[in-house]
């Protein structure tokens, strides 16, 4: 029996809502696919690292430029993440990025906190701390927010109050006292 004739033999209000039910459920289905975020894999520093790590969580804002903090899964102390469309994450004490031997990424110094940064290859950016005892890398993603460097004021007061310099060493992005 051919589609038609099948179709046909349904009532007439049954026929008519068909079609929209099964547009509607496959734009929620593509809706549903397109927001969810994809997990984060935590870091996994060294136990002294992971000290710095867990004062940090502690010490991180629960809300930044009005998006509220919305950790990825699985839930760790060396993530962290905010709902920005699409989200920005921090991690703690993962390896030293790359980026960071090269001098002409540097970053901006923000509330005495030294940044380095690189463009992500899809329009957004990722910082990441460079002198200090663990590794706090933040990816700001294209459109997250206004200017890409506005979350840095919201967390760089937790990251300086959580995660010292390594001792005997300045904060080099820092020396000229800009903050």
């Amino acid at each position: 029996m051919a589609f038609r004739e099948l179709l046909n033999r349904l009532p007439a209000p049954v026929r008519w809502l068909a079609p929209p039910a099964v547009l509607l459920a496959g734009t929620a289905g593509l809706v549903a696919a397109w927001s969810g975020e994809p997990d984060v894999t935590p870091p996994v520093p060294s136990a002294e690292a992971a000290r710095y790590c867990a004062a940090l969580d502690a010490a991180l804002p629960a809300e930044v430029l009005g998006h509220a903090r919305k950790d990825p899964a699985p839930a760790s102390p060396y993530t962290a993440a905010w709902e920005t469309s699409p989200r920005t994450v921090l991690t703690c004490g993962g390896d030293r990025p790359d980026f960071l031997d090269d001098s002409t990424r540097k970053g901006p110094c923000v509330n005495e906190v030294g940044w380095g940064m690189a463009e992500d290859g899809d329009g957004g950016y990722r910082f990441a701390t460079g002198m200090r005892m663990a590794y706090v890398e933040v990816h700001v993603p294209k459109g997250a927010y206004a200017n890409y460097a506005d979350p840095l004021a919201y967390l760089a007061d937790a990251v300086r109050s959580s995660v010292p310099v390594i001792s005997g060493k300045p904060d080099s992005d820092c020396l000229d006292g800009a903050s």
